[in-house]
């Protein structure tokens, strides 16, 4: 397994369904000749509860993987967004009942990740982590909780 494989297959804590790679905070992976491999990584935002998890969870996959010398790097700058997630990304969170983020320009509201309606309202800022929001749904009623948007 290449490193960059076993650092992409590790899971967010916060939402297990998809990995770091799919959520866009995995931003690369080198390894240099002598086998030490540097990972870096942006969170979601600078003050996630999650970010010395998802550094435990890489050293571990890698050194599972066979790398044993790792060093894991946070970079706020570029600033993650939600425009990293990627297309299976905002399909497992949609899946989930988990409104994936839209066109910020295009989409005030998200859509109801239950029904596909676009009438829904914030109920609360503040969602199960602080990387969501928790909505409802205005047509179906259902609550969901939403990727808040940079």
């Amino acid at each position: 397994m290449t490193p960059y494989a076993a650092a992409a297959s590790v899971v967010d804590p916060e939402l297990p369904l998809v990995t770091i790679a799919e959520l866009g905070i995995l931003r690369e992976v080198t390894e240099d000749p002598g086998g030490r491999v540097t990972v870096s990584i942006t969170p979601t935002y600078s003050g996630c509860p999650a970010l010395d998890a998802i550094r435990a969870d890489i050293a571990t996959a890698l050194t599972r993987a066979g790398y044993h010398d790792v060093e894991v790097r946070t970079h706020l700058s570029p600033p993650w967004s939600t425009d990293q997630i990627t297309a299976a990304g905002r399909e497992k969170l949609a899946a989930a009942g988990i409104a994936p983020p839209g066109p910020v320009l295009l989409q005030i509201r998200p859509r109801c990740p239950v029904c596909g309606s676009p009438d829904t309202e914030e109920l609360s800022r503040f969602g199960s982590t602080a990387c969501k929001a928790l909505w409802r749904c205005r047509t179906c009623a259902e609550p969901f909780d939403a990727v808040k948007p940079l």
